[in-house]
């Protein structure tokens, strides 16, 4: 690798690092981002000096990150929506117990279950908006805030809608649905359960006096919003499917047809202001959308100079191993971008040596979905729990990463012994 390569890791590791010690240097950790982010593009283009890779690089890459922040936008906007109605506290009302320690297998099983038909970011920031209408502020709520991320990671991980990695994978042909979902459905559920079971330990077993759920308290149509809210999410994957247009635009539809039923509802009542769109935007987390965008932004560059694809063949040349590689692209994806890592993959092997539904296309959908609950930075979900919840990168790293690593270790080794034996 040349010199620009160089600096350009450097600059990722300076800037992950400032990340990682957030509220150690007393730095927003979006800042540090967003510095990363501009210097690792103004590197990436004096290492490519022509104006029209200059304007490919721009249409290719800012184009795909703003795809994922509009998205971003859009499910932020509709969870906010349904939140300022109060709605989610007609779903905080079926859930009795007060005991943190079954509430904790309650969220997990319930995020696992959404994040397989939505995906793992949508389905963080709804559980996150349902969490702060059960638990105050604090330490606990971390914990049941990562376990939420760690749930979402597996449960998108077995099917070809749940987590963009295996969509890749499904589209190109790699795996086929009804496979998928065969074979890693209970590798996903071990790896969640190992993992939730180790977070559930760390978790005080008295009984909690959680926040109650009182329907009384909910603003005029919340019911209105909350069913219309849920369908609108429902819809997204469909619409992609129906029309292989981007996941935002169906939010967005979701989005509109709330905005006007709102409009429509409160219009006429001054007092209602707070519950319409214009209102809600206002409360959006800018900074956490902004860090996103850097953090996508800044791994986009080590793409596209070929550092992952060099990772990749670095692998395939020294360690041969499939699940060895498997599982170690699965560590790699909690540090950068697992949809680069899983591409570079993707043009090593091809379908003609590791045909449709072989081993390796699974063992990658599982350790690219799962793997990156290790870190916190490692997955769209993590990300979103960081700008949600302010969960700085060393608290989960201590008090969480071990959990998710033995998860995913426990996963993968069961579906290698599934995979031998049947």
């Amino acid at each position: 690798m040349d010199i620009i390569n160089n600096l350009i890791i450097l600059v990722f590791v300076i800037g992950y690092l400032a990340v990682a010690l957030e509220c150690y240097i007393k730095i927003n950790k979006t800042a540090s981002a967003i510095l990363m982010a501009v210097f690792t593009w103004i590197l990436l283009y004096i290492k490519k000096d022509s104006i029209e890779f200059h304007d490919h690089l721009i249409d290719l890459h800012i184009g795909d990150a703003s795809q994922i922040i509009f998205f971003l936008l859009g499910a932020m906007t509709l969870v906010e929506l349904i939140d300022s109605h109060q709605g989610f506290k007609m779903i905080t009302n079926f859930i009795k117990t007060k005991s943190q320690k079954k509430l904790i297998w309650i969220i997990a099983i319930v995020a696992f279950f959404i994040s397989a038909v939505l995906d793992n970011l949508t389905t963080t920031i709804v559980m996150i908006s349902i969490l702060r209408k059960l638990i105050p502020e604090g330490k606990e709520r971390r914990y049941f805030g990562a376990t939420v991320v760690i749930a979402a990671n597996a449960g998108g991980a077995w099917t070809p809608i749940g987590d963009v990695t295996t969509t890749m994978l499904w589209i190109k042909g790699q795996i086929t649905s009804i496979s998928i979902m065969k074979s890693l459905l209970l590798p996903s559920i071990f790896s969640m359960i190992v993992s939730v079971f180790l977070i559930r330990m760390k978790i005080s077993g008295k009984v909690t006096v959680l926040k109650t759920a009182d329907n009384s308290n909910v603003e005029p149509g919340a019911k209105t919003v909350l069913i219309l809210g849920i369908l609108s999410l429902i819809f997204v994957p469909i619409f992609r499917y129906l029309t292989d247009l981007p996941p935002f635009m169906g939010m967005f539809i979701g989005l509109a047809v709330l905005w006007i039923v709102t409009d429509i509802m409160h219009s006429e009542y001054e007092h209602r202001t707070h519950l319409r769109v214009p209102h809600v935007l206002k409360k959006i987390d800018i900074s956490g959308v902004l860090f996103f965008l850097a953090i996508l932004l800044a791994i986009n560059t080590l793409e596209m100079v070929g550092i992952l694809k060099y990772i990749a063949l670095y692998l395939d040349r020294t360690i041969g191993n499939l699940a060895v590689i498997s599982t170690i692209i699965g560590f790699l994806s909690a540090i950068v971008d697992n949809v680069p890592l899983v591409a570079a993959t993707m043009g090593m092997y091809d379908l003609t040596t590791y045909p449709t539904d072989s081993s390796i296309w699974q063992m990658i959908a599982y350790a690219a979905g799962t793997g990156g609950s290790i870190l916190i930075i490692g997955s769209a979900a993590g990300v979103a729990l960081m700008g949600l919840e302010k969960i700085d990168f060393i608290w989960y790293l201590k008090k969480i990463s071990l959990s998710a690593f033995t998860g995913y270790v426990a996963g993968m080794a069961l579906y290698l012994i599934l995979n031998i034996f049947y």
